[in-house]
Order: structure tokens, then sequence, then C-alpha cells
């Protein structure tokens, strides 16, 4: 399977008063064509600061070291123009926060127009004709009507389906979804995973899904990484991570959800100014010992995974793979 996106040494460092800021630090990760990688962790892990890295959408007190190779080329050694004409047309972002991202006085209907005609070079009239078959792709209802109506008129679902025909207007090879499900209610999350998942079998797009929900990624994705603390701690396939997880950040991320009891992980997560040193996770972790907080782990493969823990042939109960069972409980 041919790599689409390889991501190499990726350091991100947020340049403030308090100090340096790792946000993301000495990350990673392949994504291969047509193939759907989800992202996941705790709200401040550094998730969309890496999906951000990847676009080059940060602003100008951070730096980004490493290599970030797209279709073999380092993204970070292009130009700004350069920058530009990939963004969008190979690489496109579906944001979150919907009612912030879209542009509350123009039309829905305008704002996708334009899209397509900054991407597939359309004349108006066809950007027009192109947009309400987008919006018929998408299932969005009445189509004919919703082009000529504002962003607060539309439910979070139907604007999170905007930003999917926007993000979609540039036929992309890889799509970058950052946490599209947060703030719905259970209905209108699968309907929106029910969009994401036809948008990249249909189109046969590659897509790094952003989200802290655990039965989303389930649904959706091939692979996971999980993220802590500015890191990858584990990654693996989807099934694998989620079944038998190695890590135990990744298993306390499990044993928190509702089907499995509610089981918080002890303590919090360290500030990205003053990171333990050693494992990152060891002040947490029931199991871990001196040299955890000594010795940074390295990933480890095991299992089919890779897993940053010294001792990951130790430790962890296996984990049902409820999240497939839960998100089709939810969608009957």
């Amino acid at each position: 399977m041919n790599r689409l996106l390889s991501i190499r040494n990726l350091r991100t460092v947020f340049h403030t008063e308090e100090g340096l800021v790792k946000v993301a630090d000495d990350i990673n990760l392949d994504i291969a064509e047509g193939r759907t990688v989800g992202l996941i962790g705790e709200t401040g892990c550094g998730k969309s600061v890496l999906g951000l890295s990847i676009l080059r959408l940060l602003p100008p007190n951070v730096s980004i070291e490493g290599k970030i190779y797209y279709k073999g080329q380092d993204i970070l050694q292009l130009g700004e123009e350069q920058m530009r004409r990939l963004r969008g047309k190979e690489i496109a972002l579906i944001p979150q926060s919907p009612s912030t991202s879209l542009n509350p006085v123009l039309k829905i209907g305008v704002q996708i127009t334009e899209a397509l005609q900054l991407h597939r070079k359309l004349t108006r009239e066809k950007a027009e004709g192109a947009t309400l078959e987008l919006l018929r792709f998408l299932n969005l209802p009445e189509p004919d009507n919703k082009v000529k109506e504002y962003p607060h008129q539309l439910s979070g679902g139907m604007k999170q389906r905007v930003l999917a025909a926007i993000g979609m207007a540039g036929k992309p090879s890889l799509l970058i979804a950052d946490e599209p499900t947060k703030g719905l209610d259970a209905i209108i999350r699968i309907q929106v995973v029910e969009v994401l998942r036809r948008l990249t079998k249909e189109t046969g797009a590659a897509m790094l899904l952003i989200t802290h929900d655990l039965k989303v990624a389930a649904s959706l994705c091939d692979e996971i990484a999980v993220m802590y603390a500015g890191e990858i701690v584990e990654h693996g396939p989807a099934e694998r991570v989620l079944k038998h997880p190695g890590h135990p950040y990744t298993r306390g991320l499990l044993a928190s959800l509702p089907d499995n009891g509610l089981k918080p992980i002890p303590g919090s997560s360290p500030s990205l100014v003053n990171l333990p040193a050693g494992c990152k996770f060891h002040p947490r972790c029931a199991g871990a010992r001196e040299v955890c907080a000594e010795k940074r782990p390295p990933l480890i493969k095991t299992n089919g995974c890779l897993v940053r823990c010294m001792f990951v042939d130790q430790g962890g109960e296996s984990q049902e793979s409820f999240c497939h069972r839960g998100l089709q409980k939810e969608a009957g």
C-alpha cells in the first residue's frame, strides 16, 4: 500500500512567556492511500496541533522541526505560495466548531461555490451546480433551499456537512477531520459518521481523524494512534488497539467509558511547559516503577502494535471490542 503522508521526527514547539511548550514531540506517523487513521487522546494532548502542523496553519510563535512528506515531497520545505496551492486542493481540513468555522454573513451556497471556483476553476454557474451535487451526496435535506440559508439557520449536523462539502471541493487526496462530532448529540453524531464513511469510501481519500470519541474512531478507522502529552504512546490496527490495548494510558481511556464502568484515570494530564522526566504517563500509572521516572521508553513493537512502555508485555487486561457494538446500538 502506497504511503500518502509520512511524518518523521516531527517536533512542534510553542515559544511562550512561560517557556517552550512541546505540543508535538518526536512524532512518526504514516498514512497510506485510502486509509483512515484515528488520532485519539484527551483534550490538550496535541492532536489538533499535529493536524495544523501538517497544513502549516500555526501562529508565528511556533517552530516546526522534522519532516512531513506528502507524495514524497517534504512540505515543510515548500514556499508559502506552493503551500497555499496544496491546502484545500491536495490536503483539506474539516475544522472543529462548525459554528465558528463558517462565515456567518454569507449564505452556505456562496461559501461552497467559492471553494469550488477556487480549487476546480469552475465558472459560477457550474460551481453552483456542483454545490448542489455535493450537498445531495452528503444527504443534506432540501439542498436547493439550504444553499440560500445562513449558517445560524442550520443544525449542528447540517453545518458539519457544509464544512465537509467545502473540504471536498478540491477533491483532496487527504482529509484532516478535526473533532467532527464534538458537541453533537448521539443521533447527529451517527449521521456525521456515516457522511465521513461515505466520503472516504466513494472518493478514495485518506483521512486523519482527530477525535476524543473512541466509538467514532472504532467505527471509521483502519488504524489508531494514541497521543498523550505531545507524543504517540500507541499505534496499530484499530481493532487490535481497542481490543488488546498495550499502553496503560490506552487501557485507562477504555476503562473510563460508560460501557466499561466509568473508571477515571487517576490524576490529570501534565503541563506541557513542565513535563515529567522519563515516561510522561508514569505519575498516573498504577504499574509505574522507579525506572519509569528516569528513562523515556521507546516505541516497542508488540502484537502488531507500537507501544511506548518498557513493561508492555507484563500488564493489561484485554478489552472487549465494545466500541463497534456500542455505536451499532446507538444507530439502532
